[in-house]
């Protein structure tokens, strides 16, 4: 075999220019998909937050909504008891109401109308006083026996009860005498 010389290694001289644009463009990818990440990151962030607290907001609305609804079902059946003929049941009736119109589930309105009941039930004429003997011979009595003092009484003062807890939460004065009897023990 012949002998050969080794080859002679080769200069190469690249000259380049600038970058074109789709090379750019290349470099470029990683840095936009990443960019884009964090933007659906973020967005889904935010709206995960929203819905969060649209739903914590509808609970506390149907919280409140369900609290009210039981609160008008108790006044319904106090209502319905104090206005009873027995004393004695319109005694627990004007009590539970002067217990429900103490809630802050009872607005401005509904105490207004609880106003109005115990109007009604206590026979309450337009200078304040009672006029019992109009309201005993307007409504004839289911029981027998006439009431007792006691359960007079008792009804005197869960109504002067009620007509204090009214008269605070809707801004009334309360006469002296009034707040007196509701002081009594029934």
């Amino acid at each position: 075999m012949n002998p050969t010389q080794p080859p002679v290694p080769v200069d190469v001289v690249g000259l380049s220019g600038p970058a074109e644009w789709w090379q750019v463009l290349g470099a470029l990818g990683p840095l936009a998909i990443l960019l884009s990440g964090l933007v659906a990151a973020l967005i889904s962030y935010l709206v995960l937050r929203q819905r969060t607290n649209a739903d914590a907001l509808e609970l506390i609305q149907k919280t409140r909504a369900d609290s009210r609804a039981e609160w008008w079902r108790r006044t319904q059946w106090a209502l319905d008891r104090a206005l009873e003929q027995d004393e004695d049941i319109k005694a627990l009736g004007l009590g539970a109401l002067a217990v429900l119109a103490q809630s802050e589930l009872a607005s401005a309105e509904e105490l207004e109308l609880l106003d109005i009941a115990w109007k009604a039930v206590n026979g309450e004429g337009p200078d304040g006083a009672v006029a019992r003997e109009r309201r005993d011979a307007a409504a004839p009595r289911r029981t027998m026996s006439p009431p007792s003092a006691a359960s007079e009484h008792r009804v005197q003062v869960a109504a002067a009860k009620l007509r204090v807890v009214l008269d605070e939460r809707l801004g009334r004065p309360t006469p002296t005498k009034t707040k007196a009897l509701s002081r009594a023990e029934f």
